[in-house]
């Protein structure tokens, strides 16, 4: 890793909806990767909830199933502290 912090409960929930995603789309790994020119050990973690994707990636796992890049973001929101920049993911069960 490149000692980035990524948020677990984000990274496990991008992984559960991308996981069901290729799943109803009926493509393995190997498939899925070589649709979105990525290696299948990245699709791997993003599965397992080890990485975030970044943007592009993103558009290139939303455009392989056809879908909208918010169907992969489901259950994700990002909340601003009020009347501070910092903020965080918020996660849903």
């Amino acid at each position: 890793m490149d000692g980035r912090r990524v948020d677990r409960a984000a990274a496990e929930r991008f992984g559960r909806n991308l996981f069901m995603a290729r799943r109803r789309a009926g493509f393995s790994q190997e498939e899925l990767a070589a649709l979105c020119a990525l290696h299948r050990t990245e699709i791997g973690l993003l599965e397992k909830g080890r990485r975030l994707p970044r943007v592009d990636t993103l558009l290139k796992l939303s455009a392989a199933f056809a879908i909208e890049p918010e169907l992969l973001l489901k259950g994700m929101d990002w909340v601003t502290a009020a009347g501070r920049g910092a903020g965080g993911f918020a996660v849903k069960p």
